[in-house]
């Protein structure tokens, strides 16, 4: 029997090598294990390829300032586990993960359980423990066949939806629509944000056939929206807001946050809305590292663009540079294609990581687009780089991963309170 958080989620990241299994039954099997606590709690559900946990984390705080009892699941994680599952803000307890996983491993090796199916069982046997009002749980991957889609939700909410792990979702921008629009449930309603013309005709063809009400953010209702080096702020129906978070982009996920609390209960007041966007902590997202240096997760073609578009807009006038990494599996063509059109020099570095591309592959992706990539040993030795080059007038963005994030800021010597969310 496993004892200790370390050997506990040594076996629970070793799930990792049975792969991702689309489809729920596996997950139907798991949660009949432990009684099925998805039915013991108000849910509301985000799917969608960038910017879904953003949304989830501002509906959060919202709901938290409104008085109620939240839980909130999200991945991946940043530095800790423990992230992923969180209660008001508070991360799931060390402990909770260890009794969780003793209790279940027996069930785990018969159903042959992945490492997603026993991390979303276990944040909703959590949340069941908790007795939370309500949960703002974040799809995995997909929608119709992830594990989070054995909820039947209150409210579904579905971000932009691009082009992401076409590998596993399929190849056409309608293919992954398909599998986000998984997430309609019958008569629950859906909100939905600015979409491209393929992927709403798919949207609201599920919808009709669930006869689930959409209902849209207006964006006609936006104005005023004026970015600066550590938030935005804009107005919406004419009412001002303010989030520590940087770009356009984030505007948009605010007001989409805005409109599901706003379909979800009609009662909560301006006041509790504001409180709880002004007070968000959302780590690597444009997350102002230290003077001058930015560290955002964006990993795919449309998160990268916005990223850039957010960074020459903060600083029309600045040079920019970049360390980037990217998982294996990324389209490193056109993502290179993209890069090298804007920074002055990229920074990669050599790894021996089994999730992300070596140093050695994007150097060799990057070259032949550009003679301004830079191929060096280790992150620190790339983050040395970054600070040289910010005391002579550039801007630096460390992109592309979420599982660089513990070395970043190491490198940089920041404290990570992940408790702070």
């Amino acid at each position: 029997m496993t004892l200790s958080y370390s050997s506990t989620l040594t076996d629970l990241f070793n799930l990792q090598r049975r792969g991702i299994k689309l489809g729920l039954e596996h997950t139907i099997k798991l949660f009949d294990e432990i009684n099925n606590p998805q039915n013991n709690f108000i849910s509301i559900h985000v799917a969608g390829t960038n910017g879904k946990g953003t949304t989830s984390a501002l509906i959060q705080k919202i709901l938290i300032s409104s008085g109620r009892k939240v839980g909130l699941y999200t991945s991946p994680h940043l530095i800790r586990f423990n992230e992923r599952i969180r209660v008001n803000g508070k991360m799931i307890s060390d402990d909770d993960i260890i009794e969780f996983f003793n209790r279940i491993q027996s069930s785990i090796e018969l159903i042959k359980s992945t490492f997603f199916e026993v991390t979303t069982a276990m944040a909703f046997d959590y949340f069941k423990k908790q007795k939370v009002d309500v949960a703002v749980i974040e799809t995995g991957l997909g929608g119709r066949l992830d594990s989070t889609n054995i909820i039947t939700p209150k409210l579904s909410v579905i971000t932009p939806v691009s082009l992401d792990h076409q590998n596993i979702l399929g190849e056409k921008i309608t293919d992954i629509a398909y599998e986000k629009a998984g997430i309609i449930k019958k008569l629950v309603p859906v909100i939905v944000s600015k979409q491209i013309k393929e992927v709403d005709k798919i949207i609201i063809k599920k919808a009709k056939q669930q006869k689930s009400k959409i209902h849209r953010v207006n964006y006609n209702l936006l104005t005023k929206v004026k970015l600066n080096a550590i938030g935005t702020s804009f107005y919406y129906d004419q009412k001002k807001y303010s989030i520590p978070l940087i770009g356009k982009h984030q505007v948009e996920n605010a007001i989409l946050a805005l409109e599901a609390v706003r379909v979800f209960d009609r009662t909560i007041r301006l006041n509790y809305c504001r409180q709880g966007m002004e007070t968000i902590v959302w780590p690597g997202r444009m997350q102002n590292l230290k003077k001058n240096i930015y560290f955002d997760v964006s990993h795919n073609l449309s998160g990268i663009q916005v990223t850039i578009d957010t960074l020459k807009k903060v600083f029309p006038n600045k040079k920019l540079v970049a360390l980037m990494s990217l998982k294996k599996g990324k389209n490193i063509n056109k993502i290179s294609i993209l890069v090298t059109n804007y920074f002055k020099k990229i920074y990669v570095f050599n790894n021996s990581s089994e999730l992300l591309m070596s140093g050695k592959e994007l150097y060799k992706a990057l070259s032949g687009k550009t003679n301004n990539s830079i191929e060096l040993d280790s992150i620190k030795n790339c983050i040395n780089k970054l600070k040289s080059d910010v005391k002579n007038g550039y801007i630096a963005l460390i992109f592309g991963s979420h599982y660089i994030a513990e070395e970043i800021y190491k490198a940089l010597e920041i404290s990570f309170d992940a408790e702070i969310i």
